[in-house]
């Protein structure tokens, strides 16, 4: 018998729906499901039909974390671990720098890798009953795929070296509070929620949501008037589009636009 694909891909419309398919192992996060995950987001940027990529989960829960068992057999050589980090890490890196909004759909439980999958992604939906925390201090472990690093770009310095120091978990609202996660829906309407937001971000003009992704992220790491100059030079040539044209004549018609 065939297993099952780690990573099930899907174009809805114009919603590209990347999903993690381990649900008897929670979700974890193996080097098959992470080279999946890269290649999902690869073939769904290369179709012109895709405007938005919604991520979500087979199962109970979101994700667990790295697959342990990979992790155990990985720890042989120092390259293998190197190699297994690396999967992970351009996973995440496609997610986060892909020219597509990607937005996620968390149930269950999302901790420590998949926290940190969750953080590469650029909007988060909740399910009420979702749990996140980092857990890798619990066991001696420090977080390997960016959680070091993006953990404090979401939520501030002393927040996140308290949730990694304490590895407290967080209920849905508590998530939200703190910038983990930007909406919490009832459990049985996450799908149909985080799918017609999707819905809607595919009916922006694809330029424009791609510049705005590409400036705020890059800005982190720039010093203001640096992403200042760069937002400027984009807003110039973007004003010169023909995506703009159409949103400029569609307001002027008191219709929607209808973008390329």
């Amino acid at each position: 018998m065939t297993a099952a694909p780690p990573v099930l891909v899907d174009l809805q419309a114009q919603v590209g729906v990347i999903t993690l398919n381990r649900p008897e192992k929670f979700n974890c996060i193996s080097r098959g499901l992470a080279d999946g995950l890269c290649a999902g987001v690869r073939s769904l940027e290369a179709n012109p039909a895709c405007r938005v990529v919604l991520l979500k989960a087979n199962g109970k829960h979101f994700c667990t974390g790295a697959d342990l068992d990979e992790v155990l057999e990985a720890r042989a050589s120092r390259a293998s671990l190197e190699n297994f980090l690396s999967a992970g890490h351009e996973a995440l890196t496609a997610l986060e720098r892909s020219r597509l909004p990607v937005v996620a759909a968390v149930q269950g439980l999302c901790l420590a890798g998949g926290l940190e999958l969750s953080m590469a992604c650029d909007v988060v939906f909740a399910a009420s009953s979702a749990r996140f925390g980092d857990q890798h201090s619990r066991y001696g472990l420090i977080p390997g795929w960016g959680g070091t690093q993006r953990l404090p770009r979401l939520v501030g310095l002393r927040r996140a070296l308290h949730l990694m120091y304490s590895a407290e978990w967080l209920d849905a609202a508590a998530a939200r509070e703190c910038g983990l996660v930007n909406l919490v829906v009832d459990d049985d309407a996450l799908a149909d929620r985080a799918m017609a937001y999707a819905q809607v971000l595919a009916t922006r003009n694809p330029e424009s949501m791609a510049a705005m992704k590409s400036l705020a992220r890059a800005g982190l790491d720039e010093s203001l008037a640096e992403g200042l100059a760069r937002e400027s030079t984009c807003v110039v040539d973007a004003l010169r589009s023909d995506n703009v044209s159409e949103g400029l004549a569609a307001f002027g018609a008191r219709r929607e636009p209808k973008f390329k």
